[in-house]
């Protein structure tokens, strides 16, 4: 009796329908879990850091600041910000905005519709990109990029901008300025036509993040001086521990970048987790010298400038140059935030609550400069067949990439200024920027009504209209002695 023919899995057999001859399950499957990675960062990980390493009255607001802006994004993303990004060039820094939502769209074969470049000739250097797996996987995949900046950008103002003015500013910078640097840098715009290299967002989310934080907290005001002065974390473990799924997250953040699970994912997440690594020893280590502790939130600035610094170039550098990030990673923004933000009017001047310049700004114009320097030529190649890719360590051509990385992050730099300011002073018309007085007094009971810790301190009041009577007080009013002595709070 001759061998049977071995029966296929049905999952496995391109039939159309839900299995079109396009559809390569191994990318579909990874880019939705990296997607998820991505998410995670910011919901809980982000959720659970601000809401940790702030003062105990402002844990809530911080928290929910991260959490409002998650759900905001994602439904201006699908309504026009995506297209606005990813979709058909409207102008040089700019998409035509559209929605993402028609089935027949999200199901059809991921496209970048301005991806592809040409020759000076007009010819086709690199095809229009068309990942393996449905538009629905693309969007998704770029939403959390798009939230997690907003949410970054969140650190600098945290502790004093109202809530009701952030509601309003989400959907306006998202809509003005991120989609603006996102197509121009991603979407096929003019610095992805001229080769800027940003492998996953060193410009496009942490450059970008970094100053419009610092614009914003400009634009908003300082804290109260007492919170200025002392501003400690309410929680060292939990900030802790969102600082670590923070890091575990990045692995979708820097794998999923390169649109596939291919080589490129692999190195691009070993070098990931090499200059973070060396990056928090580097800091710990300037901490000890110079103060004399190592200090655990100086090990966390630390691990997120070396996720920072290694983004640009995390999947086209070798590994040993993700250790010599690594190093630069953990000791020039160290440097910009323990001297010269000391020496500095304007740094002292404006109240950048988490240090977000330092460690976002900084870091991501840093990481740009070093991935134009170390781009390996063959791993660029492997990315994206532009033949002009390549560090200035490499020789050749190399020097006209670190040139480009310069003005390419001038331009993010620039934008971001100008569109925050105008963004901020309009709404400023309509809605006050900064909590009153009052409520920054008090923190998360008046803006919200709500607290974190069933526990008092920190200087908030005590309303007994508002919080009730405690046990002890019924006890006391129901006595027959009721001696009218004042609640004390603890």
């Amino acid at each position: 009796m001759a061998d049977a023919t071995p029966a296929i899995p049905s999952a496995y057999v391109s039939t159309g329908g839900v299995n079109p001859d396009w559809l390569n399950k191994g990318d579909n499957s990874w880019q939705l879990t990296a997607a998820t990675f991505v998410g995670m960062q910011t919901v809980p990980a982000l959720v659970i850091l601000y809401g940790s390493i702030v003062k105990k009255k402002w844990a809530v607001n911080s928290a929910f600041m991260a959490f409002y802006a998650f759900a905001a994004v994602l439904l201006c993303w699908v309504g026009w910000a995506y297209k606005m990004s990813f979709g058909e060039k409207l102008i040089p820094i700019w998409g035509k905005a559209g929605t993402t939502l028609n089935f027949n769209y999200l199901l059809s074969q991921a496209e970048l519709p301005a991806s592809a470049t040409y020759y000076s000739d007009g010819s086709v250097q690199v095809a229009t990109l068309m990942p393996w797996y449905p538009m629905a996987t693309q969007v998704y995949f770029q939403f959390v990029f798009a939230a997690i900046t907003l949410v970054l950008l969140a650190g600098s103002v945290l502790g004093r901008m109202s809530f009701r003015a952030w509601m309003v500013f989400v959907p306006l910078w998202l809509t003005c300025s991120y989609t603006v640097g996102c197509f121009s840098v991603w979407g096929g715009g003019f610095l992805w036509q001229w080769g800027i290299i940003d492998y996953a967002g060193g410009y496009v989310i942490h450059l970008s993040s970094g100053v419009a934080g610092f614009t914003a907290a400009y634009w908003v005001g300082p804290r109260l001086s007492k919170d200025r002065e002392r501003f400690p974390p309410n929680n060292v473990l939990l900030m802790l521990a969102g600082a670590g799924l923070l890091w575990m997250g990045w692995a979708g953040f820097n794998g999923g970048a390169a649109l596939s699970a291919n080589l490129v994912a692999s190195i691009a997440i070993i070098n990931t987790h090499v200059c973070a690594a060396t990056s928090v020893l580097v800091w710990t280590f300037l901490d000890v010298v110079v103060f004399g502790k190592p200090s655990v939130i100086g090990a966390v600035q630390g691990m997120i400038t070396g996720l920072v610094v290694i983004t640009p170039g995390a999947g086209l550098v070798q590994g040993w140059a993700a250790l010599v990030m690594g190093v630069f990673a953990g000791s020039i923004p160290w440097f910009t935030m323990m001297v010269v933000h000391k020496r500095s009017s304007l740094l002292q001047k404006v109240d950048d609550t988490l240090g977000v310049f330092h460690t976002h700004a900084v870091a991501g114009f840093l990481g740009g400069i070093l991935s134009g320097c170390l781009a390996e030529p063959t791993l660029c190649n492997y990315f994206l067949p532009v033949l002009d890719l390549q560090g200035a360590f490499y020789g050749g051509i190399g020097g006209k990439q670190l040139g480009k990385q310069i003005a390419g992050a001038l331009f993010i730099i620039g934008w971001n200024v100008v569109v925050t300011s105008i963004i901020l002073n309009v709404i400023k018309l309509v809605i006050p920027l900064r909590m009153d007085d009052e409520h920054l007094l008090i923190g998360d009971d008046a803006e919200h009504g709500e607290e974190a810790y069933a526990l008092w301190g920190d200087g908030e009041k005590y309303d007994s209209s508002v919080h009730g009577a405690s046990e002890m007080d019924i006890t006391n009013h129901g006595s027959k002695n009721n001696d009218k002595r004042p609640t004390v709070a603890l």
